[in-house]
């Protein structure tokens, strides 16, 4: 799909649920990771992840298309367009959008820990995926100096 494609359905979709022409734009953004889509309230722009589009299909993007728009009609009808104002939840509960979208695969890989801080005084163990400096920190349990050790990543369990 194409951003005049996005834009035509962006606008059908806008005329359909809200009634409503959308006459700003509308394109994708692959960098969008954590997120379907936004709205920029300054410019009235929207953004929707391609990622999505390619993980979920265009039935999920519909539902984002819709939260999106959610914010761009009650924002210019000077409303509550906000997640947490109830106009917003309303509204997004009539035309069947989503209100928080599905986590992207990829996004749930996780890195090893590779630090440990340990307690000097009781022994409590912290561990890290990046080095910190152990001066800076202290134990959160009784206040002891940490030392820094790093793990053995190739040994196996």
């Amino acid at each position: 799909m194409t951003d005049a494609e996005l834009q035509r359905r962006v606008e059908e979709i806008s005329l359909s649920s809200f009634g409503k022409p959308f006459r700003h734009r509308a394109r994708f953004n692959g960098r969008l990771r954590s997120t379907g889509g936004r709205y920029f309230t300054k410019s009235h722009h929207i953004e929707i992840s391609r990622r999505h589009l390619e993980a979920f299909g265009t039935e999920e993007m519909d539902k984002v298309i819709k939260h999106e728009l959610c914010h761009y009609h009650l924002h210019l009808a000077r409303m509550g367009y906000q997640h947490r104002d109830a106009d917003f939840k309303s509204l997004l509960r009539q035309v069947g959008g989503t209100r928080f979208c599905q986590s992207l695969p990829e996004s749930r890989r996780t890195e090893p820990y590779r630090y440990r801080l340990s307690c000097q005084s009781c022994g409590m163990a912290y561990l890290r995926k990046r080095r910190v400096d152990p001066k800076r920190y202290r134990c959160g349990r009784c206040r002891g100096k940490l030392k820094l050790e790093a793990l053995d990543l190739s040994a196996k369990p």
